[in-house]
């Protein structure tokens, strides 16, 4: 299977590089809240919005005349960052995201994206005008057998960082894993219907004290100065340990997930409406509910696992996995299931997961007229409401 992948590694940079870096990614973050500027004139005078191309070619007669440092930067540099603003725009039109902003210096130095000529070795890798820049991780970044489209490099917490955009092939395993269905939440970040109860890392609450200390030490320094550029410095990178904490406990249990089960139920759920909960919505924030789902959808692909929604008003938590009746009200301080019907109990993450686990275990392979797999599948409500289904939704297939 021919797949889109990206590796990152650290860089480790010298001062010449490090002032390159930065040329290119000030470039960018120039270039595109220019591109915004004119985009906004240009509808407001016309009508219409030019588009990357048109912005792209105006750049260039200015530069001789009004932006001659430009010339100091790969060309790639401008050109990707009108193609982000092009993203952005058509995201907001199609209700994806917000209506794009301008960049701001404080709020980091940014990114910028090249193309063309990029070579990897060992233990370095080569960028067009940035040159020979060594790595800290060796033989991590792929050599041979990918096609390399871009280099995207990042400053993160003072440290720098290069994304690779390639594209490789891959083999598929044949998944002979058990059927499993993985109810997340925020007590346990993952319940297994196999019995399993994985831990959330909570790295927003390990970290709390000494981020409020640091924060707090912010604001006592005078706007401006030097010590408080410091502590901001101290601040970012204590959120970026946070991020690495929780990324590293995601990836390793979404990757451990899809090679041991063949296929997997979850829910669909909207995290945004439940972060509407302020008792909880920090707690939901550290967990990281969407990013465990977003892992989860494309390393099924990669490892010849199936990834089962169900449907957002299925009933996980108040239905009784050992008889199917479900209750009216479940609150989140009942931590335990209790059927009144058959006298089933069970932990409350525990039992959603059962029930998604037999919704996953219901779906039915079928071979449509295009040779293309398609599953369907139906759940069935209490015998006292019998005669109504209700579909489950869409299956996600390597």
């Amino acid at each position: 299977m021919l797949v889109d992948r990206a590796y990152k590694a650290e860089l480790d940079l010298n001062n010449v590089q490090r002032t390159t870096c930065l040329r290119h990614a000030g470039t960018a973050r120039f270039t595109y809240n220019w591109g915004l500027q004119r985009k906004k004139e240009s509808y407001q005078a016309t009508g219409r919005s030019p588009t990357a191309i048109d912005l792209h070619r105006e750049l260039n007669r200015l530069k001789r005349t009004d932006f001659p440092w430009m010339y100091e930067v790969s060309k790639c540099a401008p050109q990707e960052s009108l193609r982000d603003l092009d993203r952005a725009y058509r995201n907001f039109f199609e209700g994806r995201a917000k209506y794009p902003k301008f960049k701001s210096r404080k709020r980091g130095i940014g990114s910028f994206r090249l193309t063309g000529s990029i070579r990897v070795f060992e233990n370095a890798i080569q960028i067009p005008r940035v040159g020979r820049i060594r790595l800290k991780e060796h033989s991590y970044l792929p050599t041979i057998g990918v096609h390399i489209h871009s280099a995207t490099v990042s400053e993160h917490a003072g440290r720098w960082f290069v994304s690779l955009q390639v594209e490789k092939e891959i083999e598929v395993p044949e998944n002979v894993g058990s059927v499993a269905g993985v109810d997340v939440g925020v007590s346990h970040l993952a319940a297994v219907s196999d019995g399993t109860l994985i831990e959330s890392p909570r790295a927003l609450l390990r970290c709390d004290r000494k981020l409020r200390r640091l924060q707090r030490s912010s604001s006592r320094k005078k706007l401006g100065s030097r010590n408080r550029a410091k502590a901001n410095r101290m601040v970012a990178r204590c959120h970026f340990r946070i991020a690495n904490i929780r990324s590293d406990a995601m990836h390793k249990i979404t990757t451990m997930l899809v090679k041991t089960k063949s296929v997997i139920g979850v829910e669909k759920l909207a995290v945004k409406n439940m972060l509407a909960n302020h008792c909880i919505a920090k707690s939901l924030s550290d967990a990281g509910l969407g990013e465990f789902k977003r892992q989860l959808k494309y390393k099924a692909i990669w490892y010849g696992s199936t990834m089962v929604e169900a449907d957002r008003f299925f009933p996980s938590t108040k239905r009784c996995s050992a008889c199917g009746a479900v209750k009216l009200e479940m609150p989140l301080s009942e931590r335990v299931f209790r059927c009144e019907r058959c006298g089933f109990e069970a932990d409350r993450d525990m039992n959603a997961a059962l029930n998604l686990e037999s919704v996953a275990a219901s779906w039915v392979e079928t071979l449509n007229a295009c040779e293309r797999r398609e599953v369907h599948a139906l759940w069935q409500v209490p015998a006292d409401e019998a005669g109504t289904e209700h579909y489950l939704g869409d299956v996600l297939n390597g």
